[in-house]
């Protein structure tokens, strides 16, 4: 670490601080994408995988960045990988509060398919990595340097899947489909398009803004208790930083925009993978899966598992009830937390 810890209580202030700042501008964000979505033609899904998603993904940033910086390797890969999992948890919280159907049936689009596969294959390169940790190219493991890459293809696949879907998705009554609302358009009275790019610019600011309070909320709240580094990684800082994605998903669904709501959580998955890129670039040691240790393993294991389970909850639509994935991602999650803490003990 190269500066001294926060005590425990600016530590937690901070934490708490950063989580009022994201619950407060998270419902904000929801409708300024579902907007945007509509003005620019780009569909909820896409919308909420490169508007939402991202944005949302900015404190999980700086978290990494600073815990990467300040040499805690297992706190700086347990939180992109953390983020991911907590936000996937997040959509059986939204599987409750949506009563009609399942959200998995409701929300049906082959972008979020896509995008859900693409993120397996992501998660896939950690692991990949962990069987070579010290095989790199200066202090960065070379297989880091491919997770930008193929999440940029991801994009593009996304986009061509859009463009020319070659299967398309059983419509039902329960199906909400994603058609652009004309009710708050320009011509309407509504914000003009300009002043939506303005705004979601400065809510990104705000959001991003609360990563450095998390980050370092989070080494001291680890300083000042003892408590290892992966385990407040995957669970407490993470659970701040993937606030937005909650907020924002819980807003997209009582508007009706559950395919944005549903396309904020994997884009936004798929974006925090990129943060185990920026882990390693900015751990200066050398690779952080050395150090990270198996930790990090059993973490992408088991997120990779929390991914495939949601992306067959996507295929099958179970249409009634919260479906199996409902059931089956919460139980996964707290397996981690559960293992985690053993392998710790």
């Amino acid at each position: 670490m190269t500066g001294p810890a926060w005590p425990l209580g600016p530590s937690v202030a901070a934490l708490v601080v950063a989580l009022v700042v994201i619950v407060a501008a998270g419902k904000s964000l929801a409708t300024t994408a579902d907007t945007l979505a509509d003005r620019t033609g780009m569909g909820e899904a896409v919308a909420g995988a490169l508007l939402l998603g991202a944005v949302t993904s900015l404190p999980g940033i700086a978290t990494t960045a600073i815990g990467a910086w300040q040499g805690d390797a297992q706190f700086a890969i347990a939180n992109p990988i953390g983020g991911i999992a907590v936000q996937t948890v997040w959509l059986a919280i939204a599987d409750l509060l949506y009563r009609r159907s399942n959200i998995e049936h409701a929300a049906a689009s082959l972008e979020n398919i896509m995008q859900a596969l693409v993120l397996v294959a992501l998660l896939c390169l950690p692991i990949v990595a962990y069987a070579t940790p010290t095989f790199t190219v200066g202090w960065v493991h070379p297989v880091s340097l491919l997770i930008p890459i193929l999440y940029l293809y991801g994009l593009h696949l996304v986009r061509r899947l859009r463009r020319d879907p070659m299967w398309r998705a059983e419509q039902t009554s329960d199906t909400r489909q994603d058609v652009p609302d004309d009710a708050n358009g320009e011509a309407a009275g509504g914000p003009s398009t300009r002043r939506l790019w303005l705004r979601l610019a400065a809510l990104a600011v705000l959001v991003g803004g609360t990563g450095y309070l998390i980050g370092q909320g989070g080494l001291g709240v680890i300083a000042a208790t003892g408590l290892p580094s992966g385990f407040v990684g995957f669970t407490i800082t993470t659970a701040i930083t993937s606030l937005p994605e909650l907020v924002a998903l819980i807003a997209a669904v009582r508007i009706g925009a559950l395919t944005l709501g549903v396309g904020n959580i994997l884009g936004g998955n798929a974006f925090d993978s990129l943060m185990i890129f920026l882990a390693d670039a900015t751990y200066r040691p050398g690779s952080i899966y050395s150090d990270a240790a198996s930790a990090g393993l059993l973490l992408a294991g088991a997120t990779t598992l929390l991914t495939a389970t949601l992306a067959a909850g996507l295929i099958l639509r179970e249409r009634r009830g919260i479906g199996f994935e409902g059931v089956a991602i919460p139980a996964i999650y707290l397996g981690a937390v559960v293992l985690l803490l053993i392998r710790a003990a």
